[in-house]
């Protein structure tokens, strides 16, 4: 499972504009690079990411080989309510990560 950094503001007022970055430590492996007896290292990349708030999904990316390693995505969504903001992704070798975060949302 991969680790990741993620920043959601811990308040926002119900109607702003919220600022989300997440960095998911992931070595990104594109499978063109050799190893040291010159057999093919594996693509192993993370292809899949998806956020949720509240439940409902607010962002999904679709990463291929051309991100670099510790992949770093930054996006927004308008705050409505109180809750958590949840993400899920999964690489080519299967492996899934999650992280969370909780927003307080005030009129």
């Amino acid at each position: 499972m991969s680790l990741a950094r993620i920043l959601v503001p811990p308040k926002a007022r119900r109607g702003d504009v919220v600022d989300v970055r997440i960095a998911i430590q992931h070595p990104m492996e594109t499978g063109f690079r050799m190893d040291n007896n010159g057999r093919k290292i594996a693509k192993n990349v993370v292809n899949n990411l998806v956020c949720r708030y509240n439940g409902a999904e607010v962002f999904r990316a679709e990463l291929g080989s051309g991100i670099a390693a510790n992949p770093y995505l930054q996006f927004y969504f308008l705050a409505k309510d109180s809750g958590k903001v949840e993400f899920e992704w999964v690489d080519d070798a299967g492996e899934k990560g999650s992280a969370a975060a909780s927003i307080a949302v005030t009129a």
